[in-house]
């Protein structure tokens, strides 16, 4: 468990992580360099999930040593379906990053949403939903493992 205590905001008690795989995790279907040792260390401190429809086909082989829950979804209502994951997880106690319009319903409702927009873009409903944006993968996993970083950008 990670524990934040954000200033004019309620304290964070994290459990779960969800990732969107494609777009966050990955780039046309490719693991994005470093993010295997990056929760690795994260998977110390929560129970890591990844969450996709797969569209490359190559989730699979990308996460099979990596310590996660892998949590393949249909391509009908994938919104909805990451938004049901994290209710079932309990969204108080997830953070949850992504890129796609069908991560925005996940991002809004976990306790910590975040956004990130890399080579393949990021859409603006999700960008709205999110309490954090990064520019990188890298640099939104790192928020967890440095939270005084979380805690400049988000106290009020």
């Amino acid at each position: 468990m990670i524990e934040i205590k954000i200033p004019g905001r309620k304290i964070l008690e994290l459990e779960h992580l969800v990732l969107d795989y494609n777009g966050t995790l990955a780039f046309d279907g490719d693991l994005i360099d470093g993010v295997k040792e990056s929760l690795a260390e994260l998977s110390q401190l929560l129970t890591v999930h990844v969450i996709t429809a797969d569209t490359f086909g190559s989730v699979k082989k990308a996460v099979a040593d990596i310590d996660c829950h892998l949590a393949l979804i249909p391509l009908d209502r994938q919104d909805v379906a990451k938004l049901e994951y994290v209710k079932k997880l309990g969204s108080e106690k997830t953070v949850s990053m992504g890129n796609g319009a069908n991560d925005r319903l996940m991002l809004k409702a976990s306790a910590l949403g975040v956004a990130v927009v890399q080579g393949e873009g990021a859409a603006f409903e999700t960008l709205a939903s999110a309490d954090v944006v990064c520019t990188d993968i890298q640099s939104a996993l790192s928020l967890l493992n440095h939270p005084l970083r979380l805690i400049a950008t988000l106290r009020s």
